[in-house]
């Protein structure tokens, strides 16, 4: 089988973002055959469709999103629901004849926040993901609380507890992007 290229896309604009952190920690933990572009969100302008052109910004984020196999969301919460630059990007997408970019594609979310490591912006995301016909892995779960010592002092994650349960999730994002091909 061919290489499956995932697209990972952060929520979290903050460079020090712990969101951040797990789509990087992601690409460390590949398996095999599989590669995670990370895009950058920080220029895409909130969706208008009164723009006379697609933003150059727009243009990079949908390219990339045409090229990919499969995603990655790494989703902060913010007032319990999905941050405003995730949602923005997936309207964006979706705006694009027929849903193509998105329509049976197969997806991954992790999240690092308080308490609940952003459980109910992923399952808002989850939501919105029927409307729009992705496919998600339903477990593992990646589920961090941001503030319980797992970030060392330098940002990057300590825990091997929860490395293994993302390289258990892009496992498991392998094969449905394999099953979804199809």
């Amino acid at each position: 089988m061919t290489e499956i290229r995932l697209l990972g896309i952060c929520g979290s604009l903050r460079q020090a973002s712990h969101n951040m952190t797990l789509l990087k920690t992601a690409q460390q933990l590949l398996p095999a055959g599989v590669t995670l572009q990370i895009a950058s969100l920080t220029e895409v302008p909130f969706f208008n469709a009164d723009l006379p052109t697609k933003p150059a910004a727009v243009v990079a984020l949908l390219d990339a999103m045409q090229q990919a196999d499969g995603f990655v969301f790494a989703c902060p919460e913010y007032n319990y629901s999905i941050a405003p630059a995730l949602k923005n990007a997936l309207d964006w997408a979706s705006r694009e004849p027929d849903n193509h970019l998105l329509a049976g594609k197969a997806a991954a979310i992790m999240g690092a926040g308080g308490g609940m490591g952003t459980s109910r912006a992923q399952y808002h995301l989850r939501q919105v993901g029927v409307f729009l016909d992705l496919h998600f892995v339903n477990k593992p779960e990646v589920f961090v609380n941001a503030f319980s010592g797992v970030f060392g002092a330098d940002g990057t994650l300590q825990d091997d507890k929860i490395r293994a349960t993302i390289q258990a999730q892009l496992t498991a994002l392998q094969a449905l992007v394999t099953r979804c091909k199809k």
